[in-house]
């Protein structure tokens, strides 16, 4: 699925350089909606580094060569909570915090010398089961009646490639050269009854079973699908939760990321179109780019 606006200007620069870590333009937001009462999504971002500390020396700080604390790599997860009550917002907090915690452990897979190059895909899968677990025990612990699930989106950068880890119909889009594309596939029942034939993309879009999962963390069944794409300077991000695709559409999402200034104001824009089409979902976004200060 995708959606053409026009062609961003990119200046010229050297495309096989990592970006700077003040070049990276990144902004996550989170709202209850206009309908619901509590707020059962949750989002985080992260920049893991490498971190040098020196515990004794005899040398003296103009003596010292300059010890980057260099950017390893950049998180963004976006999770919507499913279930009544407290449920919801207690499995996508959950979730998080897991997925955080294991993919960290994962990040030796890229300095073993004897990693294969589906290592760290295996671990993302590992990960998703992981916080599944994890979900499942804090449902049992709390005594939830009923569901306590969440999605899980989970976008991890290593340049000059990153991840995308699904599980449920929280999106990511991505942006580039004037075309918006879905990476994510809905994992929905409506979505499974498409590629089989029995609904049409229209009919799916109206069906009761649109927003009804097939796969999610701590629900009956966890299917986590695990992308590996090719970074770039000219890419842009979108994680989101359903709050904002219930009542935006792509082609406006591609019309504001066309016009995009800064992450924060264009997710803050996406934002209000989302309250002003109905609000009736939690709506959470994530924006993200590299921004060239050379």
């Amino acid at each position: 699925m995708s959606a053409t606006v026009g062609k961003p200007l990119i200046d010229s620069i050297d495309v096989n350089r990592k970006p700077r870590d003040d070049e990276i333009d990144v902004y996550g937001l989170t709202h209850t909606g206009k309908v619901r009462d509590e707020n059962q999504d949750h989002f985080l971002l992260s920049s893991i580094h490498k971190h040098v500390e020196i515990l004794n020396t005899s040398l003296t700080g103009r003596q010292l060569l300059p010890l980057a604390d260099e950017r390893v790599a950049f998180l963004a997860m976006v999770a919507d909570g499913v279930g009544g009550g407290e449920g919801g917002e207690e499995a996508s907090a959950t979730a998080l915090q897991n997925a955080l915690q294991y993919v960290v452990k994962s990040m030796d897979c890229y300095y073993r010398s004897d990693a294969s190059e589906n290592a760290f895909i295996d671990a993302l899968q590992e990960t998703a089961e992981a916080c599944h677990r994890a979900v499942v025990a804090r449902a049992r612990e709390e005594g939830v009646e009923g569901t306590m699930a969440t999605t899980l989106t989970l976008w991890f950068g290593v340049w000059p490639w990153y991840y995308l880890l699904q599980v449920g119909d929280s999106r990511y889009y991505l942006w580039r050269e004037g075309v918006l594309t879905q990476v994510s596939r809905d994992q929905t029942i409506a979505e499974e009854l498409v590629e089989k034939g029995v609904f049409t993309r229209a009919i799916a879009n109206r069906s009761q079973f649109a927003h009804v999962l097939s796969s999610s963390i701590g629900g009956e069944q966890t299917m986590p699908v695990v992308t590996r794409l090719r970074a770039a300077w000219n890419n842009v991000h979108l994680l989101c939760s359903d709050g904002l695709t219930k009542h935006v559409s792509d082609e406006q999402i591609a019309h504001r990321l066309s016009t995009m200034t800064t992450a924060r104001q264009t997710a803050e824009l996406l934002l209000q179109d989302a309250l002003d089409g109905g609000g009736t979902d939690n709506i959470t976004i994530i924006l993200g780019r590299a921004n060239p200060r050379d």
